[in-house]
């Protein structure tokens, strides 16, 4: 059995998340409650949205996007083809149709270019994936949007803290959604979020929330709605991390700078591209690889490292791979999904493990 000496990621708790924790249980309301509240109106208040809703997790965030922009059979729904693949399951579990484009072969993220040329007249939406930090292209999607009368969701999952012209990833659309699980930039374990800045949606994705039900009439139901809401528990350690948000984001990009410092110049390796409009929090730390200048492919890599104690991950498997979802072949995803690599990237990471890291991947060059 291979001991890891280096774990992919691990979460990094900063200050009072074990005291809050503790107060929430304490206090009976393990379910809503005080720190629930508090999440809701400090998170929003720092992306500087109008409205923002907590969820039990990041797939329910971007479900309730999908509900309550009233998406369902026969609407198409344009997704990313290098991403995770919720955003496409709940677009298929809503009974709409993914349509999948491919992505740009620096950024990783959504190309404009192929999305515009998917549009038809059952077009009800677009999904803009910040992958691992990046942020896609904002300007260029909402004057797609605008022009073909679109929705855009943001799945902002990888992207919590990142920033575009100035300005946080997740509220340049109808909705941004969030994710706070156990790897993510801010974590509580699970729990998910949703901004926006129309009052309609944010009542409405309120309602669906919470089975559907009115506030001021109890077991009164007017939709059809589900059970999305985040515990107090779990929010008590979210509240603990917005309390360090200055600390999270200086280690992630200390952590992001000592890769560059080590890897940049390295041949055979190309990080991921951040055009100038956009301030990343990187939230992997993802290589693509060109196996000519090393003993074996990526996969070989992976293998090789952990021989060395560093767990590592693949990126993700494009659409157009799995029979399952039906998608055209997508080029650039194909390649990136095959040839990136994620390297351990939590905040506490020192700099000799980074070395480490840095100077192991070095010794399987040809």
């Amino acid at each position: 059995m291979i001991n890891i000496r280096i774990p992919w990621a691990k979460p990094t708790f900063y200050g009072k998340e074990k005291e809050y924790l503790l107060d929430a249980f304490e206090s009976t309301w393990v379910s809503g409650g005080y720190y629930v509240d508090k999440f809701e109106d400090e998170f929003r208040r720092y992306n500087g949205s109008e409205y923002g809703i907590t969820t039990c997790n990041g797939t329910a965030s971007l479900q309730l996007a999908i509900l309550a922009l009233g998406i369902g059979p026969k609407d198409e729904v344009i997704v990313p083809g290098f991403t995770f693949v919720t955003p496409a399951n709940i677009v298929i579990e809503a009974g709409a149709i993914p349509v999948y484009v491919d992505v740009d072969p620096l950024t990783w993220c959504i190309d404009p270019n192929s999305v515009e040329k998917y549009i038809t007249s059952k077009t009800k939406a677009i999904f803009a994936v910040h992958v691992y930090g990046n942020v896609c292209d904002m300007d260029t999607l909402n004057n797609l949007a605008k022009k073909h009368h679109l929705y855009i969701i943001e799945d902002t999952a990888e992207a919590a803290l990142s920033k575009y012209k100035g300005k946080c990833a997740g509220t340049f659309g109808d909705i941004g959604c969030f994710s706070f699980q156990a790897t993510k930039t801010i974590t509580m374990g699970e729990g998910g979020f949703v901004l926006t800045s129309d009052k309609g949606l944010h009542d409405k994705m309120r309602i669906i929330r919470d089975h559907g039900m009115r506030k001021d009439k109890h077991y009164w139901h007017d939709v059809v709605g589900y059970n999305f809401r985040l515990t107090n528990l779990q929010a008590a350690v979210g509240c603990g991390q917005l309390e360090h948000l200055n600390s999270i984001i200086s280690d992630r990009q200390r952590v992001h700078s000592l890769y560059l410092k080590h890897l940049a110049n390295e041949p055979g390796i190309t990080f991921q591209y951040f055009k100038p409009e956009v301030a990343p929090i990187v939230w992997a730390i993802v290589l693509k690889i060109d196996s000519k200048f090393f003993k074996g492919d990526r996969d070989f890599l992976i293998k090789a490292l952990l021989e060395f104690g560093i767990e590592t991950r693949p990126g993700f498997y494009p659409f157009s791979l799995m029979p399952l979802y039906n998608a055209p072949t997508l080029t650039i995803a194909e390649d990136i999904g095959a040839n990136v690599i994620s390297l351990p990237s939590f905040n506490t990471l020192t700099e000799d493990e980074i070395s480490f890291i840095c100077d192991k991947l070095k010794t399987i060059r040809k």
